[in-house]
């Protein structure tokens, strides 16, 4: 069996092998940079994707007017060359909150079924983005209290021009939090990453495209052994996947043995109070510790990483799955993680040699799309 039969078995092929031909397909006003046979992400029916809207997007999306301040623009914590996330551990909000979580990268973020690290009910780009604009508890952006300076700033001429362009039947010329959500939910769907290497290895059946360590370390990510696939598996190398030919509803979350810290007052052993994951919006105690598993694409490029930016490098990462969850000797977060009783089944530790480490980082190097880290139609205006 040669590697790339293996890995469409493996992979089963999550894409439900789409027979999308060019007689089937309907006719749109936006085409999706997206492979043939790929299947489109889903989109909302009161915010259909077109060129106009997400040139709008982009401008908002890099302008700091957005801020009360003007500080700080969304470009500010997502940045195009670390695949839309940033290198601070946690994000700083325009005020100098500072946030509890790593800044996600905005990669193939219109293929999410949810949003945002531990939300089983947020599946809206439309709706996510109102957070960081209105958010008080880190402060982002900063508008609630401030909505008429800021949207004042967006009645010029051009931003004007623009927003008829987007949204031709929008009422009085009036600008609105609600156009410029669907802008910005319109350029965030748009940034689509599928040109790494592996694509070409994978979908374009150029074996030469990947290293012969990079096709070790797919072997060993895709194994039984190590079990990286279960939580990264299909396309987009994450379980949290919807697009308009997937029928299942799936909001998978998961407990990666990150941390196992005391609660002095209750007695009872999880997450740190600071960030207990999935159980703040469920109100489940199963649900302590549970984040959603992000894609691994462009994974190269995006560190630090884990939910809290905890773990700095990739080698680290690697470490910390082989054995089955954390260990914090001292400080604050004591504690083994290795224990917690609510960990993923998939997390059971491995034995890794230092050469199936480096062939597991050639291959998760082959996710980095380099063309979508440095595309201008995705860079500041």
């Amino acid at each position: 069996m040669n590697n790339r039969f293996a890995f469409y078995l493996s992979f089963a092929f999550c894409l439900f092998i789409v027979s999308c031909s060019e007689a089937e397909k309907k006719p749109t006003e936006y085409n999706w940079p997206i492979l043939t046979g790929f299947p489109k992400p889903q989109v909302p029916a009161n915010n259909p994707m077109t060129i106009a809207k997400v040139n709008l997007g982009k401008q908002l999306f890099y302008d700091k007017n957005l801020s009360a301040n003007q500080s700080q623009s969304c470009a500010s914590c997502h940045v195009q060359k670390h695949a839309f996330a940033e290198t601070l551990v946690t994000s700083k909000g325009s005020t100098g909150d500072i946030h509890r979580r790593n800044s996600p990268a905005l990669v193939n973020i219109a293929y999410n079924k949810t949003l945002t690290w531990a939300h089983d009910g947020l599946t809206s780009i439309e709706q996510q983005i109102l957070l960081p604009m209105f958010g008080e508890d880190p402060i982002e952006l900063g508008i609630t209290n401030n909505e008429s300076k800021v949207l004042a700033r967006f009645a010029t001429s051009s931003y004007k021009q623009l927003f008829k362009q987007a949204f031709p039947d929008y009422e009085g010329n009036i600008i609105t939090f609600d156009l410029i959500s669907k802008a910005l939910a319109s350029f965030v769907r748009s940034l689509i990453s599928l040109q790494s290497p592996f694509d070409q290895y994978a979908y374009a059946n150029k074996d030469d495209a990947i290293s012969e360590s990079a096709l070790r370390g797919m072997s060993l990510f895709f194994s039984e052994k190590l079990e990286c696939h279960h939580c990264h598996g299909g396309f987009n190398f994450t379980q949290s996947t919807s697009h308009e030919k997937q029928l299942i509803d799936r909001r998978p979350f998961h407990n990666t043995g990150l941390y196992l810290v005391e609660n002095k007052i209750t007695g009872t052993f999880g997450y740190p109070e600071q960030d207990t994951g999935l159980d703040e919006i469920s109100t489940l105690s199963q649900d302590n510790g549970r984040f959603r598993a992000p894609t691994l694409r462009n994974i190269e490029v995006s560190a630090p990483y884990m939910h809290d930016g905890s773990i700095a490098t990739l080698s680290e990462v690697l470490d910390f799955y082989s054995a089955g969850g954390r260990n914090i000797i001292k400080g604050k977060y004591q504690g083994d993680g290795r224990l917690n009783k609510l960990k993923s089944p998939f997390i059971k530790g491995f034995v890794m040699t230092e050469q199936d480490k480096k062939d597991l980082i050639a291959f998760l190097e082959t996710l980095t799309d380099e063309a979508f880290l440095s595309n201008p139609q995705h860079a500041k205006p």
